[in-house]
C-alpha cells in the first residue's frame, strides 16, 4: 500500500507511524523521503461535517490575552517586516477572527478567510503584501493546491507566515500529542519549509519554532 505525498507528489511515501490505542486506534500516517511531510491517508480523515462540528468546539476568544499571546509568536515578527499600511489575509480565520484584529491595531488592513467560516472567494481572487495562516495548514489534505493559491494572491515581495508545530523525530512523534487532533492530517518538518521554499518562487527570512515566514522572490 502507498500513498502519494499531497505537497510534493512523490509516490512512494512509507508508513511512519499507527496509533495503537483510543478511539482513533489503527489510524495512519505516511512519511514523504523528499519533502518529509508526514500525511495521514484519506480513508483516515473526517467528513467535512464532522470536520466542522470539530471546529466549532474551539473557545477562541478574541479578548483573550493568552490566545492572543499564542498568536503574537506570528504577528511579532510579521509586523517587524511590514510595511506601514500594509494588505493583507488572515487564510484560515476560524469562527473568531483575532490576528487581524491584532494587526488593524498596528495600522495594517487584513481581511478573513475561513473555508467553514467565512468562505469569500472572491478573496481569494485578490493579491496581497502578507498572508498568514496560524495553526491552520496542518489541516489541509491538499497543500500543494493551497501553496499554488497563495502565490497567485501573494505579491512579489510579499510575506507568507506559516504557524504549526513541526514534527522531529520519529520517537518524539510516537508521544506527540498534535497527532492525537482528529482534524490534524498534514505534519511538517523543517526539511519540509526548505523543499517548498526550493520549489516555488519563496525565501526563507524568518524561522523560530513553530512560525515561518518566506518572502516571495521579486522577478
Amino acid at each position: 500500500m502507498t500513498n502519494a505525498c499531497p505537497l510534493c507528489g512523490h509516490g512512494q511515501t512509507a508508513l511512519f507511524h499507527t496509533l495503537a490505542h483510543g478511539a482513533q486506534q489503527g489510524r495512519q500516517f505516511w512519511l514523504c523521503p523528499v519533502c518529509a511531510l508526514v500525511h495521514v491517508p484519506r480513508q483516515f480523515q473526517l467528513s467535512e461535517a464532522a470536520e466542522a462540528a470539530f471546529y466549532q468546539t474551539h473557545e477562541n476568544n478574541p479578548e483573550d490575552p493568552g490566545y492572543r499571546g499564542f498568536l503574537n509568536r506570528a504577528a511579532q515578527p510579521l509586523l517587524e517586516r511590514l510595511k506601514p499600511a500594509s494588505v493583507g489575509l488572515d487564510f484560515g480565520c476560524g469562527p473568531a477572527p483575532t490576528l487581524s484584529r491584532m494587526l488593524a491595531e498596528h495600522g495594517h488592513q487584513c481581511a478573513d478567510y475561513d473555508y467553514y467560516f467565512s468562505r469569500e472567494l472572491q478573496l481569494l481572487e485578490q493579491q496581497y503584501d502578507f498572508i498568514t495562516c496560524t495553526e491552520v495548514i496542518e489541516h489541509i489534505s491538499q497543500p500543494a493546491e493551497v501553496f499554488a493559491r497563495w502565490l497567485r494572491c501573494l505579491k512579489p515581495g510579499g510575506l507568507l507566515v506559516v504557524m504549526t508545530q513541526l514534527w522531529l523525530s520519529q520517537q518524539r512523534f510516537s508521544q506527540w500529542n498534535y497527532r492525537n487532533d482528529p482534524t490534524h492530517i498534514a505534519f511538517y518538518h523543517a526539511d519540509s519549509w526548505r523543499w517548498v521554499a526550493q520549489q516555488w518562487p519563496l525565501d526563507i527570512c524568518y524561522q523560530q519554532r513553530d512560525v515561518v515566514i518566506f518572502q516571495r522572490k521579486i522577478d
